[in-house]
């Protein structure tokens, strides 16, 4: 039993002398793990780095085994930003909330296509593009697990106009005006997700906003049905966004 694919990297775990177990989130075959011999290798440990592209071929004698994998790099996603640890932040909370979350050999060609957007997004994208390009993608990923947000209309009275607010109880946009006596119990919608403001870019705090509003679904509709959190990579990225946000906002002090 064999097959080739294209994949994005995973995670990559440390099994017996010098190999590894390797998870990837394939086009075709979705999040497929497999034993890589050297994967743990100095020589190798480079090429299944999270969030690295690589051409895999799985080998095993029946289809229900761990089997084998020879994987060749194809692009080291991670090595284009190494000095950015925004960037790095969320390629490692992308590919730990994927790998925590999407079933094991069910394929999700929507899913692998918006992750490699989100790469290339993380690879190239302008400071204030590239965190609206991850928020969308988890909103993607949540509408993909059955859970989509609806923030095109206001959930009391429809309107399209005014949408400052999400719902925590139906995951509806909320305009102004009927959130308002609810406002403390209310999730903030960033201003890039608002109808008149899609496309745009989003700031720290806008980027803040949007991590809070998706993990909040996420943790109640993919991670509390498990009994587990978000995994620690997504809140290490939720830290790093929000101190950001809160340096930036913060006036400077006199001297």
């Amino acid at each position: 039993m064999d097959w080739r694919d294209e994949g994005i990297v995973l995670a990559a775990r440390p099994h017996g002398e010098g190999a590894a177990v390797v998870q990837l989130l394939t086009r075709d075959h979705g999040r497929h793990a497999g034993l890589m011999h050297g994967g743990d290798s100095r020589s190798k440990r480079g090429i299944v780095q999270p969030g690295n592209l690589v051409d895999a071929v799985w080998r095993a004698r029946l289809t229900e085994h761990l089997g084998r994998y020879t994987i060749e790099p194809v692009r080291h996603v991670a090595a284009q930003f190494m000095d950015d640890p925004a960037r790095l932040a969320a390629l490692s909370a992308a590919c730990a909330v994927v790998e925590a979350v999407i079933p094991e050999r069910e394929p999700h060609p929507g899913l692998y296509a918006a992750t490699g957007a989100l790469l290339d997004a993380l690879s190239g994208g302008e400071r204030d593009i590239w965190p609206a390009v991850y928020i969308q993608w988890e909103l993607g990923l949540l509408h993909e697990l059955g859970f989509g947000l609806d923030l095109g209309s206001c959930a009391a009275t429809g309107e399209t106009e005014n949408l400052i607010y999400v719902s925590p109880r139906t995951g509806r946009a909320v305009s102004r005006a009927a959130g308002e006596p609810y406002r403390e119990r209310m999730l903030t919608l960033p201003s890039f997700l608002r109808p008149d403001g899609r496309g745009g870019g989003a700031d720290d705090a806008d980027f803040a906003a949007g991590l809070k509003l998706t993990g909040f679904f996420l943790a109640r509709h993919a991670f509390d049905p498990l009994d587990r959190g978000l995994p620690a990579a997504r809140e290490r990225l939720d830290v790093l966004i929000s101190r950001s946000s809160e340096s930036t906002e913060s006036p400077s002090a006199d001297c």
